[in-house]
């Protein structure tokens, strides 16, 4: 009970304090016209008793900050009347910082544990700022009072940051407001109001007080970047504004950016352009994906009012016409036009050996800046007996111009499913293995066990809580060795795909020689700013993390490029909040923001709602019911936190809700919205309506009823 008395006991010292103030009129005391009423009393008692008057005043200074009390300003004033600009300013410098720290203290004491245990994960982001930045964010509010020093001594108690941090970057960041009102108080005979405060003298000099964390920040940037790149010796020329290495979505869009604004840009590829997304990802994937499912098409006819059929293919057709849509697409990307767009296209294997300088073959490319884009690989797992079989990944898969008969997926994530599904189709028989208890891991158990019905309806074998151990080859046979619940589980295999994920490229291109951290995930360590610890090599896409999607490497790309050419003027922190995602099975499983699973893990109150597509006129025309929209939302109101959408064109679907949150419209607003029928996309209305429905206002409703009642005699 110690503690809980301890804070009793401080809460009742507080509020005594309070009443006090309040019940003797205290607070009449601290106002501008009693003040000026007292001025020459005051004065003379000083000049008869100075330690007392000075001790008195610092101690009353004190409490009030303490306390929160209102009245600090009018009592800055007065210490410039009474006792002059010099020993009002430390006078008062000193007891506003300890009266500051007192409030920061108890606040502390009080209230801090509550918040973190009740708040802490919503606060991880501010906590984080805090531990790296907290010092300069205190002096930036210090010197720019954004908001009442009482609130920000409050809150800060709330964080992380230690104490003697906060007093001394109190005590010297209020030290300029705290000489602009006591050189105002030395004046106070010509002052009316606090109002007559800000005369244009004084308004200057606020100005200068917000400019001059701008400055502060601009001058540490300097220093530290004077700092970091002084070992390396600087060109006084330069061939290029930007270098970017890797000509993926992260190099193509950083190099589009730098040239669109006349900058000199060079773009280094050492194998094609398009990157991972054009000609080993998302392109060649949804070509296959789609034949696969014109295919289920065709053995779904019935379902149309169609007489059954089966449809001839031929598997090597297949991937041909995977091939030719890659070619199809490749002009998008290719040399030709980034270089009609401005773009210095070089093929080869890039080296960095400075911040300065960039090696291409017997060439040596001067820059200002560098752009990291190199995307990621394949992870494959240190399996034994792996490296004896020609195993297929994500990047050679596409090389197979045979149908495997039995091809084991390695894997439960987005590759791994979307393979799965569209290789069964083909005819494949595929047994999906995955080491967590559910595949789709980052998805709701619900959705997860949806696909999961799904393909093995499709005939996958699905097989979860399975550890890949081993694989041994005997003869002809080849087998994948796993443990399930403690058993030896052995799955012949013709072919075997390895889809557990994809490591981020950062060696063998210079990073390691300059020092280029890495973070515990194994991406380039960047800032908000896209920055590495060496401030003019920038990083874009996978190599970067956390998100491995084209389309969030594409939105790197513009934070990385316009940081590294205007980062000198503006600098823009990369904006995470709202990041979707889509895997391409049938159905297609969409999302952005938070899941059920999410809002419990971080204790977030939170709703549900859900909508069936079976309920949506157009899936019921289409044969396409099997689905549901599913949107998180702040518990009583229609803020939306998240939307899941399992179901045929999820991924399209998904948009309106991805703008949403962007621009923080509720589920009212889509409520609001005319969506044309018959269409999928009204299944995002409809869940907005149900989320009404549930929110009706009955007890209003009742007395509305009674009034039609009423006019109806």
């Amino acid at each position: 009970m110690k503690g809980p008395w301890n804070k009793m006991l401080i809460v009742g010292i507080i509020v005594i304090f309070l009443v006090l103030f309040f019940v003797f009129d205290l607070h009449q005391m601290l106002t501008l016209a009693e003040l000026k009423a007292r001025q020459e009393a005051f004065y003379q008692y000083y000049l008869n008793h100075r330690l007392l008057t000075l001790g008195g005043y610092f101690v009353l200074y004190v409490l009030v900050t303490a306390l929160s009390l209102p009245g600090a300003a009018v009592m800055t004033l007065a210490g410039g009347a009474l006792f002059g600009f010099l020993p009002a300013l430390i006078v008062v410098s000193f007891a506003s910082t300890i009266g500051a720290t007192l409030a920061f203290l108890v606040s502390r004491f009080l209230l801090r544990d509550w918040v973190q245990g009740k708040f802490g994960e919503r606060l991880k982001a501010l906590n984080d700022g805090i531990a790296k930045e907290g010092g300069f964010y205190l002096f930036t509010l210090r010197l720019v009072p954004l908001f009442p020093f009482f609130v920000i001594n409050l809150v800060m108690g709330l964080t992380p940051m230690r104490t003697w941090t906060y007093y001394w970057v109190s005590q010297v960041g209020m030290l300029a407001g705290t000489a602009v009102f006591v050189n105002a108080g030395t004046q106070l005979g010509q002052i009316e109001s606090l109002g007559g405060i800000l005369s244009p003298g004084l308004l200057f000099s606020f100005v200068l007080l917000g400019v001059f964390p701008l400055l502060a920040r601009k001058g540490v940037d300097v220093v530290h970047k004077r700092r970091t790149l002084k070992r390396f010796i600087k060109p006084k020329s330069f061939d290029y504004n930007i270098v970017v290495l890797g000509a993926g979505s992260a190099g193509l869009v950083s190099s589009y950016i730098a040239a669109a604004v006349k900058s000199k840009v060079a773009l280094i590829e050492r194998d094609k352009m398009g990157g991972d997304c054009l000609n080993t990802g998302c392109v060649p994937s949804k070509a296959l994906i789609r034949s696969a499912k014109i295919l289920n098409y065709a053995r779904r006819a019935d379902e149309f009012g169609l007489r059954r059929t089966d449809m001839d293919f031929d598997f090597t057709e297949v991937m041909e016409r995977v091939s030719q849509v890659v070619t199809r697409i490749e002009p998008h990307d290719s040399v030709e036009r980034y270089t009609n767009l401005g773009v210095d296209c070089i093929q080869g294997e890039a080296r960095i050996t400075s911040p300065y300088t960039v090696e291409v073959g017997d060439r040596t490319l001067t820059t200002r800046n560098i752009i990291v884009a190199t995307g990621a690989a394949p992870f494959v797992p240190a399996i034994p007996g792996l490296d004896q079989i020609d195993y297929l990944t994500s990047d050679n898969l596409w090389q197979l111009r045979e149908l495997p008969k039995r091809l084991v997926v390695l894997g439960g994530g987005p590759i791994g499913c979307e393979m799965t599904q569209a290789f069964a189709r083909f005819g494949a028989q595929v047994t999906q293995v995955e080491m967590a208890p559910h595949i789709m891991g980052r998805e709701d158990e619900d959705v997860a066990n949806f696909v999961r019905q799904r393909f093995v309806a499709e005939g996958v074998q699905v097989l979860t809580n399975h550890a890949a151990k081993e694989v041994v080859v005997k003869g002809d046979d080849k087998l994948l060795i796993c443990e399930h619940q403690g058993e030896r589980v052995e799955i012949p295999f013709d072919q075997l795909l390895v889809a557990v994920g994809r490591k981020a490229r950062v060696a063998g291109f210079g990073l390691e020689e300059l020092g280029v951290r890495l973070n515990e995930r194994g991406t380039v360590d960047v800032d908000p700013f896209m920055r590495t610890n060496i401030p003019n090599i920038f990083c874009a896409g996978d190599v970067a993390g956390p998100y491995q999607f084209t389309h969030t490497a594409a939105h790197h790309a513009w934070f990385a490029a316009v940081n590294a050419l205007f980062g000198d003027f503006k600098k823009f922190r990369v904006d995470y909040r709202v990041i979707p995602w889509c895997t391409f099975t049938d159905p297609e499983v969409a999302r952005v923001g938070l899941n059920e699973a999410d809002a419990r893990a971080q204790g977030i109150p939170h709703e549900v709602t859900r909508f069936e597509l079976a309920e949506l006129d157009r899936a019921i025309a289409e044969e396409e019911t099997h689905g549901w929209v599913k949107v998180i939302t702040v518990s009583g109101k229609d803020k939306i936190l998240g939307a899941t959408i399992v179901g045929t064109h999820a991924g399209d679907l998904i948009a309106e809700y991805i703008l949403a949150m962007k621009h923080g419209l509720g589920l009212n607003k889509i409520l609001g919205t005319i969506h044309p029928y018959p269409t999928l996309a009204e299944a995002n209305k409809m869940t907005a309506g149900a989320w009404k429905k549930a929110h009706a206002p009955e007890k209003l409703l009742t007395w509305v009823e009674k009034y039609h009642a009423w006019r109806r005699g």
